[in-house]
């Protein structure tokens, strides 16, 4: 349990630090947070013998790597089509 804590603090604190000057950690910021979240579903549901969490944790982990891969996608065709990445957002 300290182990998600810890990636939810790092995540926050690189989230608090670079929310205004860098979109790609902001974005690696914020799946290290959704990281730490989804495996203490996942260890609060092995724990408890609860098959719901372990459902939940996968379910996520689905949702955030779709997310990241949507966030890469948008950014990698605003780049070809503006030639630069915005830096304050």
């Amino acid at each position: 349990m300290k182990f998600t804590m810890l990636l939810l603090i790092i995540g926050l604190i690189g989230y608090i630090i670079n929310h205004k000057s860098n979109i790609i950690i902001l974005f690696i910021s914020i799946e290290i947070m959704l990281l730490g979240v989804t495996i203490f579903i996942i260890l609060s549901g092995y724990n408890n013998d609860d098959i719901i969490g372990l459902v939940i944790g996968v379910i996520v982990l689905i949702i955030t790597g779709i997310e990241s891969a949507i966030g890469l996608t948008i950014l990698v065709n605003y780049y070809k089509l503006k030639g630069t990445l915005p830096t304050n957002i």
